[in-house]
């Protein structure tokens, strides 16, 4: 599966090279180009690819529907950076940290606009390419309600496990259901089968960033690129922390930016042994199974093979 992943996100880093060139001016390129050249690992154009010959199609004529994807999720990770005053993405500086807030907001903004001009390049017919875009625009606009949601929890002292599965279907399920969704579409797939790629990336997606959770608190900062326990300490109320405060767990560290390494560790310690650490990795795992039965109106292939194996990478990847 991992050398498939690397064919197909080759294919996406050469198109983006080609569609994205830096140019004048110079500086706006460069900082839109920041992330996207941070070596991802391009899950959500691959899925769109392997969304695509599953459903029949060809993955060549379909890579720039791919990078459009991939500049949505970058402008995303851009803004969220800025909203959340990160200093580090996938082990780099962050775009704001290096061209400023306002750089950022614009190498977001040029992203998101290139995403749409890309997806207009694509082999496929003006239908085809008509519904997609009404597919990206539409979760875009997700997205943004999945972010704004999260912010309204920065203010409540709890969140219900409701609420928090509805924040990140539309933060992070949605793309990942575009993903697969419009690699149907495009592939001329019937809207039944455009439906049920759009549930399975969709469901993965969920369980992807309930694995991302769990990530944050277990993966040292020299793998994941990022803090350890930094959700915690900012007091991010993830699935993990709904259960233990359901359970009453007290968790010393939460919301607490100065706290120490050690102390951070202790919190942890405290969090699995509570079981709500498990708890996360158990519901992220119903969701892949949802997602991966979603994929039974597809014809045996090895696309789908594929598919079915990156559902079951989302959940054990470690960064």
């Amino acid at each position: 599966m991992e050398e498939e992943l690397e064919r197909r996100a080759a294919l996406v880093t050469a198109t983006i090279e080609k569609l994205l060139p830096v140019m004048h001016p110079r500086g706006l390129y460069e900082a839109s180009r920041h992330l996207v050249d941070s070596g991802g690992k391009r899950l959500r154009p691959s899925m769109l690819l392997l969304a695509a010959e599953a459903a029949g199609g060809e993955a060549l004529a379909l890579a720039p529907a791919a990078v459009s994807i991939e500049l949505v999720h970058n402008f995303t990770l851009i803004h969220d950076d800025i909203m959340d005053n990160a200093d580090v993405r996938r082990g780099r500086p962050a775009v704001h940290k290096i061209w400023g807030q306002s750089g950022a907001i614009l190498a977001g903004d040029t992203l998101y606009s290139k995403a749409f001009q890309v997806l207009g390049m694509t082999a496929a017919s003006p239908e085809r390419i008509l519904g997609a875009m009404n597919m990206l625009s539409r979760t875009c606009t997700a997205i943004c309600e999945g972010q704004w949601l999260d912010m309204e929890f920065e203010s409540k002292d709890r969140v219900t496990e409701n609420e928090y599965m509805e924040m990140i279907e539309k933060k992070t399920g949605v793309l990942y259901g575009a993903s697969a969704g419009m690699g149907g579409l495009l592939a001329g797939a019937s809207p039944e089968v455009v439906r049920a790629l759009d549930e399975f990336g969709r469901l993965t997606g969920m369980g992807f960033q309930l694995q991302d959770d769990v990530i944050d608190l277990l993966t040292p900062e020299e793998v994941s690129g990022k803090r350890q326990g930094g959700d915690l300490i900012e007091g991010k109320k993830t699935l993990i922390m709904i259960h233990a405060f359901a359970n009453d767990v007290v968790v010393p560290v939460f919301s607490k930016k100065d706290a120490s390494a050690e102390e951070i560790f202790r919190s942890i310690s405290i969090l699995e042994g509570s079981g709500s650490i498990e708890y996360a990795r158990s519901r992220a795992e119903e969701m892949v199974v949802q997602g991966k039965r979603a994929l039974d109106v597809l014809p045996p292939s090895p696309a789908k093979e594929t598919l079915l194996e990156l559902a079951d990478y989302m959940i054990r990847r470690r960064y």
